[in-house]
């Protein structure tokens, strides 16, 4: 647990009790700080209760009577489509707000650090797609070297749920623009980011705020070292914004598929191969076709990035090599949960947007598509450049037919349900094909979450394959 500095003796008050708002209590608590709580939730507000804590409506203007500061859990909107009113109260009220990544980066740095002889570092990442992939493989790459790591963020545990900083340990953190938008103190020492692609509009206003809230972590943040993912003119605009010139080392460009050899320091991916160049040579090369845990080119730029954070530490390129290879991947992510008969069955849930199951689609020569669900904004045009690798899709969700129709050229079956498709997958997928499930679709109109939806189609699968 990270106890959260300079709040002894002061009341705060927490808005959210999932995941994150319950360690952001623990962490004031620890702290020093008096705790009040609320949560839109009846029933979360009745285990706060249970719990001793004070349960205050934020939304009325006495309760901020004596609150110093207000930490607000990151999916809770502050501003677009509009302030919840909690925290249009407590700006009515002067209580300044904030997050529990802003209170990890002003407290996690401890008087303890004097007795270490490496200082510890934090590694953050962002992006629209891959920065779980990206923040995993980093921590696994570390831990493969024997350098202590723990993974927090967006992914796994809570940043207050951290275990304090042992001497030379790196923090890697993904975080997700709602994260990175408010958070009033971002001082990574390095920090990553993947790539864009429009998402979260709504709550951003636009994909202008979505790049703008993901920027903060680099242009208020001011980390040593920035890794830039530049195959979308945003990032090539801030590798431009944060370089003081063609020599400048601080900024490592990143690619998939684009030469870099006239920057000062990249790394790119060309043909399954990764290149590491610094100052006009290049000085690594790695093939990474045959590493499992990374197929395809959107993966293969997450390794890039990964390589890139890691170089960056002081780790040498056959380290790096050997820890990728042992990679397994994460759960719906590019994730190939069985084989038969010559035909693979992949798990991407997480393809929840028309950019990330562009990727995924990519990333397979032959493919039986499982696809379908709460269609995002924008529709799914830019999805139709990326279809020549199906063989036929196999649509799920309550709109199936309205999203079948938008799939034109290919052979679309209309399922409604995982347990139609991939049985209908099953039953005409061939040899050399794979069964990928790659929604491009949010989840909710069927599922709690798109880890409820990648669950349920590995379940189908392995209860027919037995």
């Amino acid at each position: 647990m990270i106890a959260v500095q300079n709040v002894a003796g002061t009341r705060v008050a927490v808005l959210g009790l999932g995941r994150s708002g319950r360690a952001t209590v623990r962490a004031l608590e620890q702290g020093g700080a008096t705790v009040v709580v609320w949560d839109d939730g009846g029933e979360a507000r009745a285990q706060a209760e249970a719990d001793g804590l004070e349960v205050r409506d934020l939304t009325k203007a006495k309760s901020w009577d004596g609150v110093s500061l207000l930490v607000t859990s990151p999916g809770i909107p502050h501003l677009y489509p509009q302030p919840h009113p909690a925290i249009a109260a407590a700006w009515d009220a002067g209580v300044p707000v904030d997050n529990d990544i802003g209170l990890f980066f002003r407290s996690f740095a401890t008087d303890a650090w004097d007795g270490f002889g490496t200082r510890p570092k934090v590694v953050t990442v962002t992006g629209s797609n891959g920065k779980s992939t990206t923040s995993a493989l980093i921590h696994h790459i570390l831990a493969e070297s024997g350098r202590p790591s723990q993974l927090a963020g967006n992914i796994g545990r809570g940043v207050l749920d951290l275990e304090p900083a042992r001497d030379g340990e790196v923090v890697v953190l993904e975080l997700s623009s709602y994260q990175t938008d408010l958070a009033r103190a971002l001082t990574p020492d390095v920090a990553v980011f993947t790539n864009l692609s429009p998402d979260h509009l709504d709550r951003h206003a636009g994909l202008g705020g979505y790049f703008a809230a993901k920027r903060r972590l680099f242009a208020e943040g001011g980390p040593d070292r920035a890794v830039i993912g530049v195959d979308e003119n945003e990032g090539r605009y801030m590798a431009n914004q944060l370089s003081e010139g063609p020599g400048d080392d601080r900024v490592i460009r990143v690619s998939s598929g684009t030469k870099l050899e006239e920057a000062s320091w990249a790394v790119f991916a060309r043909k399954g191969f990764l290149a590491e160049w610094r100052k006009g040579r290049q000085v690594a090369s790695v093939d990474l076709r045959s590493i499992t845990g990374l197929p395809g080119a959107h993966n293969h730029q997450n390794a890039c990035a990964a390589w890139a954070v890691a170089r960056s530490l002081g780790l040498g390129p056959k380290a790096i090599e050997a820890a990728m290879r042992s990679y397994p991947g994460l759960p719906h992510r590019s994730q190939r949960i069985a084989e038969r008969g010559g035909v693979a069955f992949v798990n991407d849930s997480k393809a929840t947007n028309v950019d990330s199951a562009a990727k995924a689609l990519q990333a397979f020569a032959r493919i039986r598509w499982i696809c379908g669900g709460l269609e995002k904004e924008g529709g799914l045009g830019p999805l139709v450049p990326h279809l020549g690798s199906v063989a036929k899709a196999y649509v799920i969700g309550r709109e199936a037919a309205a999203f079948a129709r938008q799939l034109p050229g290919i052979e679309a079956e209309v399922c409604t349900t995982m347990a139609r498709a991939v049985e209908r997958a099953i039953a005409e997928a061939q040899a050399g094909e794979t069964v990928l499930l790659a929604p491009a679709a949010a989840s909710f109109d069927q599922y709690d979450n798109f880890e409820k939806r990648g669950e349920d189609f590995v379940a189908e699968v392995r209860a027919r394959l037995g």
